[in-house]
C-alpha cells in the first residue's frame, strides 16, 4: 500500500488528525490496534480552542449538543458547601465557546470517526505497527492486519498518536523524560445519588489529596469521579479494588452519597514526561506520544487535538507541493515549548489542588474558598484564567513563521482574537483551509486589486475597522493581518503592506 501520511493510533488525536488532513484533501491510511473507537469515558474536557478547531469543520455543534456544559463549580469541605462559583460564561467575549464542555471520550472518539467515514476514509482496526524505516524520500512500515498476515505500506510522513507507551517514539529513539507522582490516582464512571443538583462540577478541599464529581451527560445522576490517594500509600495501584475506594471517598467527603452502577473504574499513577523533539525526519509525534502529565485542567486529550491541528497544515502545503519540506520543522519549533509549559502549569494546578506543602493546603483550605467567588467575578481574573486553562491562549510568537510589521497590542504568532463583525464571529469567514489577509480598513480608500497582487495565495478580506476591533488591536489606524490555516497570525502590517505579504509568503511558500 502507498499513501502520503500513515497516522499510527485512532484515539482523540490520531482520529482529529485524519478529519483536518480530509479537510485540507491530503489522502491518508490510519491504523489502530484495537477494534473500534474506545467504549469508556476516559478524557472527558473538552476546551474552548478544540471547539473553535472543530467548528470549522461542522463538528463543534454536535459536540455541545451531546456534551454537559460546566455550569458552576461548588468547592466543598468537611461535607458542608463553601462556595459556588458559575462557571456558565467565564469566558464571556473571548471564545464563541465560553465554557468547559463535558464529553466523554467514547461519545468523542464517535463524532470524529462518522466524519472520516463521511468523508470516504475509515480507520483500518486491528491493525498494528511492527516496524518501520525511513530515507529523505519517505517512510516504508510493517504492519500487522486482523488476520495475522502482514504488509507493507509506503508512506511520504509518519505520524504516532500511539499513546504513552509509543513504539513510534521508541523506534526514533526519542527520549522521554519527566517525573511520576508519588501518590496512587483513581477514576470512576458512576451513577450518584445524593442531595445536588447535576448543573455542576464538586470539588471536595483536603489537606492533602484531590476529589472532584464531574456531571456527566447521559442523566442527572451520571458523574466521573477522579480522586488521589494521600502520599505515601506502597500498595500498587492494580491490587486496589473499588469498593476500597468508595470507603476513601464517603470518608473524605463525609456527605451522604450512594454510589452505584459503577460503569468503570481504574487506578494509575501520573507521569509527566515530554519528548526531547517532535519530529525526526519524516516521522513525528503527536498527543501522549509526545507528552503526558496530570489531569489537572483537562489538557492533555486537547493538547493532542493542537498538537494535529499545527501539524496537518504543514502537510498538506508540502504534499501539494505549496512549500517546501523544511515548513515541517516548525512543527517541533512551536509545539515542543508549548508541553514544556504544559507540563509545568499542570503540575502548578496539581499542587493547588492537592499538595501537601502546608502553607498550599492551608490557602486551599481556608482562603480559597471564601475569595474565590469574589475573585472569579472579576474581569481581570477571567481575562488571565480562561485563556490560560482553555487553551486560546497559547501562542507561537518566537516562531520563524511569526513576523510583526506593527506594532498594535495583538502579537504575530497569537491565535486571532475572537470578535464579532456585524453580529457573526469572526471565525465564521474563516473556514476554509487556507491563509487569510484580513485587511481592517479606517475608512480610507480600498486598495484594489489585493487577490491578484498576491497571487491566489490567500483569501483575502477587508473589514471597517470598528471601534471594538480598534480597541482589541489598540489602534485607529488601517493594518492588515495575514492569518495561517490554522488561524493563527503570521503576519501584521501597517496600513495594507502588500509587498509585506507578498515577501512573507514568498518565505514560507515555494
Amino acid at each position: 500500500m502507498k499513501t502520503p501520511v500513515l497516522i499510527v493510533g485512532a484515539g482523540p488525536t490520531g482520529l482529529s488528525l485524519a478529519c483536518q488532513l480530509i479537510r485540507h484533501r491530503v489522502d491518508f491510511l490510519i491504523i489502530d490496534k484495537k477494534e473500534g473507537t474506545t467504549p469508556y469515558s476516559k478524557a472527558i474536557g473538552v476546551h474552548a480552542r478544540t471547539l473553535e478547531i472543530y467548528e470549522q469543520i461542522g463538528l463543534a455543534e454536535r459536540a455541545v449538543a451531546e456534551g454537559a456544559i460546566v455550569g458552576k463549580t461548588r468547592l466543598m469541605e468537611e461535607g458542608e458547601i463553601r462556595a459556588e462559583i458559575d462557571l456558565s460564561r467565564f469566558g464571556e467575549g473571548m471564545s464563541a465557546y465560553p465554557f468547559l464542555l463535558i464529553l466523554e471520550q467514547g461519545r468523542h472518539e464517535k463524532i470524529l470517526h462518522e466524519y472520516i467515514t463521511d468523508g470516504g476514509k475509515d480507520v483500518m482496526w486491528q491493525t498494528e505497527l511492527i516496524s518501520f524505516s525511513q530515507s529523505a524520500d519517505g517512510v516504508t512500515a510493517e504492519i500487522r492486519k486482523a488476520d495475522g498476515s502482514s504488509e507493507t505500506v509506503e508512506a511520504g510522513f509518519l505520524v504516532g498518536c500511539d499513546g504513552a507507551k509509543s513504539l513510534v517514539r521508541h523506534s526514533l529513539g526519542l527520549e522521554f523524560t519527566g517525573g511520576t507522582f508519588e501518590r496512587i490516582f483513581y477514576v470512576a464512571d458512576v451513577q450518584i445519588d445524593w442531595e445536588y443538583s447535576h448543573d455542576a462540577l464538586h470539588l471536595n478541599l483536603s489537606k492533602d489529596t484531590l476529589l472532584g464529581f464531574f456531571p456527566m451527560p447521559g442523566g442527572e445522576n451520571h458523574y466521573r469521579i477522579v480522586g488521589s490517594l494521600a502520599e505515601g500509600s506502597e500498595r500498587n495501584e492494580a491490587e486496589i479494588l473499588y469498593e476500597e475506594i468508595e470507603d476513601v471517598i464517603k470518608n473524605e467527603l463525609k456527605h451522604p452519597l450512594d454510589v452505584h452502577d459503577v460503569n468503570w473504574f481504574s487506578t494509575y499513577k501520573v507521569h509527566t514526561r515530554h519528548v526531547n523533539k517532535f519530529s525526526v525526519g519524516r516521522c513525528f509525534l503527536a498527543g501522549d506520544s509526545a507528552h503526558i502529565h496530570s489531569p489537572a485542567g483537562a489538557q492533555g486529550m486537547n493538547t493532542g487535538i493542537q498538537d494535529g491541528y499545527n501539524l496537518a497544515w504543514k502537510l498538506a502545503m508540502v504534499l501539494n507541493g505549496r512549500a517546501s519540506v523544511e515548513i515541517l520543522n516548525t512543527y517541533n519549533e512551536e509545539r515542543l515549548p508549548n508541553a514544556k509549559r504544559l507540563l509545568k502549569t499542570t503540575d502548578r494546578m496539581f499542587e493547588l489542588g492537592a499538595g501537601e506543602e502546608w502553607f498550599t493546603a492551608w490557602l486551599r483550605v481556608r482562603v480559597f474558598p471564601y475569595v474565590a467567588n469574589i475573585m472569579t467575578r472579576m474581569e481581570w481574573v477571567q481575562r488571565m484564567v480562561f485563556p490560560l486553562v482553555s487553551q486560546i491562549g497559547i501562542n507561537y510568537r518566537r516562531s520563524s513563521l511569526s513576523k510583526d510589521a506593527a506594532a498594535v497590542k495583538v502579537s504575530a504568532g497569537d491565535r486571532m482574537p475572537y470578535f464579532l463583525v456585524d453580529g457573526q464571529s469572526i471565525y465564521d469567514r474563516l473556514h476554509e483551509p487556507q491563509f487569510h489577509l484580513i485587511v481592517f480598513n479606517d475608512g480610507s480608500a480600498v486598495q484594489a486589486g489585493m487577490s491578484e497582487d498576491l497571487d491566489g495565495l490567500a483569501d483575502v478580506q477587508t473589514i471597517p475597522l470598528y471601534p471594538h476591533i480598534a480597541e482589541i488591536f489598540d489602534t485607529d489606524a488601517t493594518f492588515c493581518v495575514l492569518l495561517r490555516p490554522d488561524n493563527y497570525i503570521g503576519f501584521i502590517g501597517k496600513g495594507y503592506d502588500i509587498e509585506g505579504v507578498r515577501e512573507y509568503l514568498k518565505k514560507i511558500l515555494s
